[in-house]
C-alpha cells in the first residue's frame, strides 16, 4: 500500500530515503520488544520454553496493538467527515483502508490474541505490557506530531497567532469537574468521623457538637431533601415552553429558581450545624488526599508553565470550604491557581458551622466570572470555561469557549430546553479547521449558544496545549 502511494505521488524509490527520527524511535522500539529487550528487564537470551516464547509474543503484541487500535479509530473518525463523492481528497484511499471492515477486524483480532496470550502472565508481567502499550501510544503521538504542517491549525489553542498579544483566561469548576467526589460529601464525612460517639462525654474545652450517629442521620435527611427538591426545581424550570432558539437572557431568568433553591439548601446546612466543630487541619489533610480526575493535574501543571503565552487560571466553585480546594491543588503543585469559593467560618481553627457565602448559584458564578474579567481589561482576553453541571451553564455560555466534561443529564436537559447546542469538541474542531483551510476562520464567540463536550481531561489537554 505504501509503495503504491509513493508511486502515485511520484516519489520513486523510497528505499534510500532517510526515515523521520520519530519513525525510527517507534520501529526500533518494536524490534527491540520483539527481540525480548524490554527496558528494565534482563534480556531473555535463547527462548527455550513455550512459556518464554509466549511471554515475548505477548510483550510484542502489547507494543503493536496501540498502532492497530489507533489507526482503526482514526480511520473510522475521519470517514465520518469524508464526502464519498469527493474523489480528489488526497487521503481518500488512506481513510478507506483504515476504516474498512477488514482492518477493523484485524485490530480486534490483535486485541483478542493479546488477551489470550496474557492469561498465563503474572501481575508484574501484565504491568510490563501496560507500560509497553502506553510507550507505543506515546511514540505514535510523537510520530504524528513530527509531521510538518503547511497550513494554520485550530489545535493547539495556545498556538493561535492571537495569543502573541491576547491573554488566555481559563476558568474551571471544581466539584466533579476536577474531582472524582463531591466536596460536600467529603466535608460531611470529616464531621461524622471526628464527632464524639453518643456515649462519649465532652470536655469543657470542646465546642458543643452532635454525636456522630446524629450527624449521619441529619446529613442523610439533608441529602435526601436536596436531591428531591433539586429534581422538583429542574422540573419547574422546564415547565416553560421549549425554546425555538437560544436566548441567554431567557435562560438567566429561568435559572433564578435554581439560585433561590441553592440558597435555601445552604441555609438548611448552616441551621443543621453539621459543619460545626471541624478542625481546619483535618480539612487540609482531606484536601491533600482528594482524588482528582485523570489528567486534570497534568493539564494545569503544563498550562501554568506554558511559555510565550499569558495565562490566568481561576477556579470557581460552590464548595463550602475554599481551604479544601487550596489544599487539594497545593498537593498537585498548583498553588498559583486563583480560588473563588465559599469559606467556612473558624474560631481558633475549629469551624463554627457558619458558611461565608461567596458563591451559591449560577447567577453568583457568572457574576464572579464577569468581575474577574473586569479586573483584567489591560489586554484582550480569550476565555475558556470548563464545567460539568447546571450550576456552570451561564459561565459556560458566557465564555468564548465553553467545555462540558462528563455527562450530567440535568445539564443536557436544561440546555436542550433553552436552545443550547452540545457539540463534541472533536467535531467542532474539524469544522473550525475547515474554516482555517478556506482562509476564513470564525472567532470563538461568547453567548453563541454552542457548548463543546468532552469525555476526559485528555481531550482538553490536547485541544488547549497539544502534545
Amino acid at each position: 500500500m505504501h509503495d503504491s502511494f509513493a508511486e502515485e505521488w511520484g516519489s520513486g524509490d523510497t528505499t534510500e530515503s532517510t526515515p523521520n527520527p520519530a519513525t525510527v524511535r517507534y520501529t526500533d522500539f518494536l524490534l527491540a520488544t520483539a527481540s525480548g529487550k524490554v527496558e528494565g528487564l534482563k534480556a531473555p537470551g535463547k527462548l527455550a520454553t513455550p512459556f518464554e516464547k509466549t511471554k515475548v509474543a505477548a510483550y510484542t503484541l502489547g507494543a503493536m496493538t496501540p498502532c492497530m487500535r489507533l489507526y482503526a479509530f482514526l480511520g473510522k473518525e475521519f470517514q465520518t467527515f469524508l464526502d464519498p463523492n469527493e474523489e480528489s481528497h488526497p487521503y481518500k484511499k488512506w481513510i478507506e483502508t483504515y476504516s474498512s471492515e477488514s482492518f477493523q477486524a484485524s485490530a480486534v483480532h490483535t486485541e483478542d490474541l493479546l488477551d489470550k496470550l496474557s492469561v498465563s502472565l503474572t501481575g508484574e508481567e501484565l504491568d510490563i505490557i501496560e507500560k509497553l502499550y502506553h510507550q507505543a501510544m506515546k511514540l505514535e503521538i510523537e510520530f504524528f506530531n513530527a509531521q510538518p504542517l503547511a497550513q494554520p491549525t485550530a489545535v493547539p489553542l495556545i498556538k493561535e497567532p492571537a495569543f502573541a498579544e491576547d491573554r488566555l483566561m481559563l476558568f474551571s469548576d471544581f466539584d466533579l469537574t476536577c474531582t472524582v467526589l463531591d466536596s460536600s460529601a467529603i466535608l460531611a464525612e470529616i464531621a461524622i468521623v471526628t464527632a464524639p460517639k453518643s456515649d462519649q462525654p465532652l470536655s469543657e474545652s470542646h465546642i458543643t457538637r452532635m454525636s456522630s450517629s446524629d450527624l449521619r442521620k441529619t446529613w442523610e435527611i439533608l441529602s435526601k431533601q436536596y436531591t428531591e427538591e433539586h429534581e422538583q426545581c429542574m422540573e419547574s424550570i422546564m415547565a416553560s415552553v421549549k425554546a425555538e432558539q437560544f436566548s441567554y437572557e431567557v435562560l438567566v431568568e429561568a435559572l433564578q429558581q435554581l439560585a433561590e433553591f441553592e440558597k435555601r439548601a445552604n441555609d438548611r446546612v448552616i441551621e443543621s450545624e453539621v459543619l460545626k466543630g471541624l478542625n481546619l487541619e483535618d480539612i487540609k489533610r482531606a484536601g491533600e488526599r482528594l482524588i482528582l480526575q485523570d489528567g486534570c493535574t497534568a493539564f494545569f501543571q503544563k498550562l501554568i508553565k506554558s511559555e510565550n503565552v499569558d495565562v490566568n487560571v481561576h477556579v470557581l466553585s460552590y464548595c463550602w470550604c475554599g481551604d479544601l480546594i487550596r489544599s487539594a491543588l497545593l498537593s498537585g503543585d498548583l498553588s498559583v491557581l486563583n480560588i473563588h469559593a465559599n469559606e467556612l467560618a473558624f474560631d481558633d481553627s475549629i469551624s463554627t458551622g457558619e458558611i461565608v457565602k461567596n458563591m451559591e448559584s449560577p447567577i453568583d458564578k457568572v457574576q464572579a466570572f464577569r468581575d474577574i474579567l473586569r479586573n483584567h481589561e489591560d489586554k484582550k482576553n480569550v476565555t475558556v470555561y470548563i464545567g460539568d453541571s447546571v450550576g456552570d451553564l451561564l459561565c459556560l455560555l458566557e465564555a468564548d469557549i465553553g467545555i462540558v466534561i462528563g455527562n450530567s443529564s440535568s445539564l443536557r436537559r436544561i440546555g436542550d430546553h433553552f436552545g443550547v447546542s452540545f457539540v463534541p469538541l472533536f467535531s467542532g474542531l474539524v469544522k473550525k479547521q475547515k474554516e482555517y483551510d478556506e482562509g476564513s476562520p470564525s472567532k470563538w464567540n461568547s453567548r453563541s449558544g454552542t457548548l463543546y463536550s468532552v469525555s476526559s481531561w485528555a481531550e482538553i489537554y490536547a485541544f488547549v496545549l497539544g502534545w
